[in-house]
Parts: structure tokens; C-alpha cells; sequence
């Protein structure tokens, strides 16, 4: 899909949370994941914003807290997993599913991809990835309602858009998984790059996301379970060299649940 003059924003929310804001030319907004309303209030105000849209990946309070308030105040349009967990939704969506929207003038088409929540989404469109907790910079979601399989599946997808695509997650957590994924690949230069960067903008306080699909692919170890080198490291972490694709990914994400920098 093409790509639109469009205003994105990473609005920090909570304690480590993004929600992302887009806004039109003409002032039409949407923004997804909304965890909390204030900051999104404050970020309309402070540019003239009508909240047109919220889109929801998956349920949990930290990404739909201030959706209710939201919707409310502005009559914006809530499109949201078909998960009974989350109320008060005016457009339920699924896999294959396209979300298209007036103003501001947009389509996005939804992708279904369970695994750190059984019906956790995502929204693709116009170059653009809003994947919530699924998905992170140099990372991956924790498991907390799906299987390894389904989350490599998840993430398979997701590793099949353009290069080009602007992953836009939902935490500032790229940092602490470049710790990690230089642990399992010290050796990967794109890798080094990409961590030097990430020290900048966090030294200056600015947000590392979005990220490129591009360079996920060549960085981040959950995207990376085929490659030699993370091959070499499951076996040195004690699977056979033969061991399936979704076993190394469960190593990985194990040893990921239990790293400290």
C-alpha cells in the first residue's frame, strides 16, 4: 500500500507504553492501543485533533485502559479483536478483515496473531505495522495465553511484510532486548548498528520505534530462528543441532524470560 502524508506519533503512556497517534493533513486522528487517556487528550489539544478512530490489538488494561473515556468524549469508532474481554467495541475484526476508514482516509487490513494473547491482532496498511506487544523492536511478546508454535507462526507473518514496513509496537522495550539479542549474536554487525542507535536516542530520550521491518529481520533473534547463528547458540543452550524451528524459538524466548542485562 501506498504511503500517505500522514503526522505518526509514539505518545508515551504509563511506564513504558507507546500509543500511537495518526493524524491527517486535515486533522482527522486515530490512535491504537490507547492505555490511558490523558496523554492522548493532551496530544489532541495540542494540535487541534479530532480523534476520529481507536483500534485495539488485544485486551490487556495497558493498551485499552482509556478507550472507554476516549470514545466517549470524542465518538470515535472503536475497531477491536472479537475477544468478550473487551466491551463497549463498535467494530469487531478478524483475520482477513479490512478496517476502512473516512477520515482519516484509510485502510488497514487485520492480520490474527495469537500468541502472547489468544486474540491478539494486528493492523497493516499504508506502510505501516501496528502490531501491539506481539512484535518488539530486537524483541518478541511474552507467552502468556498462547504456544510457541502459535507465536512463531505470529511472527512468521508478520516477517513477510516489506521491507520498508514502519513496525510500530506498543513498549519501549529496545533497549533491554538489544542486551539480549548481542548475548545470542555478538557477532552480527547489524545488529552492533542498530544497538549504537538505540544508545543514542535513549540518551537523548527519544523514542526507538518505529522500527523498519528490514531491519528487524537482519537484527532481531526471534525473527532469525532459521539463521546459522542462532542455530549455533540453541545448541550451545543444549538442543540438538537438529531440533525443530519451533523449539530453538522456545529457547530462545525462555532464556529471554530469564535474562539479565
Amino acid at each position: 500500500m501506498e504511503h500517505l502524508p500522514m503526522h505518526l506519533e509514539p505518545i508515551p503512556a504509563l511506564s513504558d507504553n507507546y500509543i500511537w497517534l495518526l493524524a491527517d493533513e486535515h486533522g482527522s486522528a486515530l490512535v491504537v492501543d490507547p492505555g490511558e487517556a490523558g496523554p492522548v487528550e493532551q496530544a489532541l489539544q495540542r494540535d487541534g485533533l479530532r480523534l476520529e478512530a481507536i483500534l485495539l490489538t488485544h485486551h490487556h488494561k495497558d493498551h485499552i485502559g482509556g478507550m472507554a473515556e476516549l470514545a466517549a468524549r470524542h465518538g470515535a469508532v472503536v475497531h477491536a479483536p472479537r475477544d468478550e474481554r473487551i466491551a463497549a467495541v463498535d467494530h469487531r475484526v478478524g483475520n482477513g478483515d479490512t478496517v476502512t476508514l473516512k477520515a482519516p482516509d484509510l485502510q488497514f487490513q487485520v492480520i490474527e496473531i495469537p500468541g502472547h494473547t489468544r486474540s491478539h491482532i494486528a493492523f497493516h496498511g499504508h506502510g505501516m505495522l501496528f502490531c501491539g506487544d506481539t512484535l518488539f523492536s530486537l524483541g518478541c511478546g511474552r507467552l502468556f495465553e498462547g504456544s510457541p508454535a502459535q507465536m512463531l507462526d505470529s511472527l512468521d507473518q508478520l516477517a513477510t511484510l516489506p521491507d520498508a514496513t514502519l513496525v510500530c509496537c506498543a513498549h519501549e522495550y529496545t533497549q533491554a532486548n538489544a542486551a539480549f539479542a548481542r548475548s545470542v549474536e555478538p557477532g552480527n554487525r547489524d545488529l552492533q548498528q542498530r544497538s549504537d542507535e538505540i544508545d543514542r536516542l535513549r540518551s537523548a530520550s527519544q523514542p526507538t520505534l518505529p522500527a523498519v521491518l528490514g531491519q528487524e529481520r537482519a537484527c532481531n533473534p526471534f525473527l532469525r530462528v532459521d539463521s546459522p547463528e542462532i542455530v549455533e547458540w540453541t545448541v550451545r543452550q543444549g538442543l540438538s543441532d537438529d531440533a525443530g524451528r519451533v523449539e530453538r524459538f522456545a529457547t530462545l524466548r525462555t532464556a529471554k524470560d530469564h535474562f539479565r542485562a
